[in-house]
This record gives structure tokens, sequence and C-alpha cells, in this order.
């Protein structure tokens, strides 16, 4: 009971942290949600065109929220894992094509110059949507207990109503 209340608290820590990524800085001060979520897969790679709420870097980390609750209700660690491997799998394509875009990827000190928190954010949560998948017991698989064999009634041994030799 408490790896599962641990593991729900990990699990809803990545998830919010996962969300609350795109609305902070990710690169030279450009929050998350200003990135569209088709650069990432198109042969222009990052532009600087901005994305709406729902087509940038949002979505993929709200469906992942939406994952994790319903890995949380349904006690399934699968789904908690796979929240985590979206959002660390969004996150490290979104690394790479900015990087392919820039030339290099700078890490500083300072949100307004190169790698911001809302980078951090996003695969700090990820990681602890997979550590909270480990932590948690999920379902098991339930002991059944074998039938225990009765044997007939013997037909010659007398009964209490009446019937037999």
């Amino acid at each position: 009971m408490v790896r599962n209340l641990l593991g729900s608290v990990l699990a809803l820590a990545g998830a919010t942290a996962a969300v609350w990524s795109p609305f902070r800085a990710w690169y030279d001060g450009r929050h998350g949600r200003h990135y569209r979520l088709g650069d990432l897969f198109s042969g222009g790679g990052v532009t600087n065109v901005p994305a709406e709420l729902f087509a940038s870097l949002f979505l993929p980390f709200a469906g992942a929220a939406l994952i994790t609750l319903a890995g949380l209700l349904l006690r399934s660690r699968l789904l908690v894992a796979l929240a985590g491997v979206i959002v660390l799998g969004f996150t490290v394509v979104w690394l790479v094509r900015v990087g392919q875009a820039e030339g290099s990827l700078v890490i500083s000190g300072t949100p307004t110059d190169g790698l911001g928190p809302g980078t951090g954010l996003a695969f700090g949560g990820g990681l602890v949507l997979l550590l909270a998948s480990v932590v948690l017991r999920g379902r098991g698989r339930g002991v059944r207990a074998e039938p225990v064999y009765v044997p007939p009634p013997d037909p010659a041994v007398p009964t209490l109503d009446g019937a037999g030799g």
C-alpha cells in the first residue's frame, strides 16, 4: 500500500512537471508552447513560426498526463511507464531537432541563453514517471486456489437420509 501511494505521488509529480514544462523557457527564452509539433517531424526542422497551444509540445505532454491518470486508476505500471517514455521521447526528439536547426545546443545558467528550465522539467518529469512505474506495485496477478477434490460418496456407506446399503 505504501509503495502504491509513493508511486502515485511520484507519477502525479512527473506528469505535473511534464505538463508545466511547455509554459517555461525551453531554448533561448522561447517557451515550449511556441514550438510546433509538426516541426519535430518535418524535413525543415524547427522554425521560428509560433504554434497554437494544442499544436505545440503541450499536446503530447497533456496526453502523457492523461495516460498517467488512467494508469493510476487502473493500477497499471505499463501505462505509467508508457507516459514516461512519451515525455522522454518527445523531449529527446525536440533536443535533436533544435540541435540540428541551431548547429549546436548551449547549456547555460540563464533561461534566456541556451537550454531553459522547461527542458529540464520535461526531462525530469519523464524520468520521475519511469521511476514511479518501478515503484508502483500494480494490480498483481491474483492467486487462484485450486479446487479441492471431494470424492463422490460411496453408495455402500449409509447416510443420514437413509440411502445406501
